[in-house]
């Protein structure tokens, strides 16, 4: 399988095969993330669209990780947090699938090909954002709904390109997955 280079830092992200035991353990790591990192977003009002949680785990296992990784995040993030705690609701699964598999395709592309930056980071961040919008547009009917992350959601924006960014770099230090 081949890697592709982080032309910024040069270490190496290896895709995880679906046939590799590591990959199961991680993609559970990343799905529990995404429940917890939402759950802790809801102690504060307005939280979830807030700091859009749910995704920040996406970003990590499909950048780092590959495709297969992020994609497993993607799925099965929303509905596990879903049937553990109500959210998201039901009605937004579709719109919330959606965006998390947009942003596990982008990620994992963009990784590939522009290697570890803040620029490539917010890229695949703004990406997802755009089509995730456009989407959503499409499903709700409604130009207003699809702009809410943009509204609501600077701040997780932000917090997905900054976190994102520097947990991808913790990871990219030498001795570390």
């Amino acid at each position: 399988m081949a890697t592709a280079a982080s032309p910024a830092f040069g270490v190496a992200a290896r895709p995880l095969s679906v046939r590799e035991a590591r990959f199961y353990l991680y993609t559970a790591l990343f799905v529990a993330g995404n429940v917890a990192f939402p759950a802790l977003c809801h102690l504060v009002p307005g939280g979830g669209p807030m700091l859009l949680p749910i995704y920040f785990f996406t970003l990590i296992a499909a950048w780092r990780f590959g495709l297969a990784a992020g994609l497993a995040t993607a799925v099965l993030s929303p509905l596990a947090n879903h049937l553990l705690t109500g959210m998201p609701p039901q009605a937004m699964l579709p719109v919330i699938l959606a965006k998390s598999v947009l942003l596990a395709v982008i990620a994992s592309a963009v990784a590939r090909r522009f290697g570890l930056s803040l620029v490539a980071v917010a890229m695949a961040v703004l990406g997802y954002q755009l089509a995730g919008g456009m989407v959503e547009w499409l499903l709700a009917g409604s130009l207003s709904a699809a702009l809410a992350d943009f509204r609501v959601g600077l701040p997780g924006i932000a917090l997905q390109i900054l976190g994102g960014y520097a947990a991808l770099r913790l990871m990219d230090r030498p001795g570390t997955v």
